[in-house]
């Protein structure tokens, strides 16, 4: 009898170790995670496509048993692109919410005033919806990227432009971390090919007044801008431009929001080309994964298939990768240290490259060229 109760007591000691020593938000049926983003605003659609693909892929996981058990449950506050209202939602997803991870915030800005708070905290920042190299510099172990960096983006436009002999290039920028940081990669890429930015002009966050910016740049009519800002500025500047006689060429980051640009822009759309760093959502032949990702948005009643979405759709199925390696006893050290096994030789995301280490967090340098067609659609 005295070895029965030795051996109940030993169980429930245990049983209560292992509760206490458990991180927030994680009981044996849920796992918790929380995202701050625009979900209203001038860049709401941000976002809402972010979320939805991400969404999209945790509810298919958990229709199908979870992840050891566990539901994911996605918890979402809106920050309309704004610093301090991520930096309190931030708190709020941590403090009170108890998440265990933070995942798919959506700029630059915002994820810079989430960066000390989260790093504090110890919790994992998962695919912030940033290329940004103040996420990526210095290395910081709780942050991992499923997009291609800023500076990857930027590069890679620039060689386009100038491998068609343009170098007159200008930069239309948001004046925040964001558009600096893509103004500072195309000076890079151009100092490569001993050029220079022909003009600058800047924008507010969440401001459409682009008046004073239109003037600047007809000035020196260069023959392409670069736009480093989110679709509604952007949109406003191309139309201005146009009404004035501009017939140069425009070329966007990724992280305007390609759909939503398209939406902005009507008419006035064809011809605007835009970097992608996630493959092109509508041809099911191009990568597994997006077959995959057509099928389980369909199955959730999304039929509003754009590169937004699917960035948010890759990011969960990689996080839940790390889930399931980390294994049972989670904890987010072990989501880290599970994270960082998934490399080419030992998983498939569908077609999409993806490479953690102990000391790089920077899952991919995929970036490819789009081009708005006629109808608000894409050809790449």
């Amino acid at each position: 009898m005295r070895v029965v109760q030795g051996l109940f007591f030993a169980f429930l000691l245990a049983f209560n170790s292992a509760r206490v020593s458990a991180d927030p938000g994680v009981t044996e049926s849920k796992i918790l995670i929380g995202q701050s983003a625009a979900f209203s605003g001038p860049a709401a659609q941000l976002g809402i496509q972010m979320h939805a693909g991400a969404k999209a892929y945790f509810d298919h996981v958990n229709a199908i048993g979870g992840v050891f058990g566990r539901k994911i449950e996605l918890i979402k506050r809106d920050d309309q692109y704004e610093a301090e209202l991520a930096a309190a939602n931030t708190k709020t997803l941590i403090e009170k919410d108890e998440v265990f991870a933070l995942f798919g915030y959506v700029g630059t800005p915002t994820s810079n005033a989430a960066l000390p708070i989260f790093t504090q905290a110890k919790v994992p920042f998962f695919a912030p919806f940033s290329g940004a190299q103040s996420l990526r510099e210095p290395f910081n172990k709780l942050i991992f990227h499923v997009r291609a960096s800023y500076f990857d983006e930027t590069e890679h436009l620039v060689g386009q432009l100038v491998n068609t002999g343009i170098k007159q290039i200008a930069v239309f920028y948001q004046n925040d971390a964001y558009g600096k940081n893509g103004l500072t990669g195309v000076e890079r890429a151009l100092k490569k090919v001993n050029a220079t930015v022909a003009e600058t002009a800047t924008v507010e966050r969440n401001s459409l007044d682009v008046a004073k910016a239109a003037e600047r740049l007809l000035a020196k009519r260069p023959d392409a801008i670069v736009q480093i800002s989110a679709y509604a500025s952007c949109a406003a500047l191309i139309r201005e431009m146009r009404k004035r006689g501009y017939t140069g060429q425009f070329y966007n980051l990724s992280f305007v929001g390609s759909q939503a640009l398209a939406d902005a822009l009507g008419n006035d759309g064809p011809g605007v080309m835009i970097s992608q760093v996630v493959p092109f959502p509508w041809s099911l032949s191009q990568a597994p994964i997006v077959a995959e990702y057509t099928k389980i948005m369909a199955k959730a009643g999304v039929t509003d298939l754009n590169f937004s979405s699917l960035e948010g759709f890759i990011a969960a199925k990689v996080f839940v990768e790390g889930l399931r390696r980390a294994g049972q006893n989670l904890t987010r050290e072990k989501l880290i240290a599970a994270l960082e096994t998934i490399n080419l030789k030992s998983y498939d995301a569908g077609g999409f490259n993806l490479q953690f280490s102990a000391t790089n967090h920077n899952g991919s340098k995929y970036v490819d060229m789009t081009v708005i067609s006629k109808d608000r659609k894409f050809k790449n």
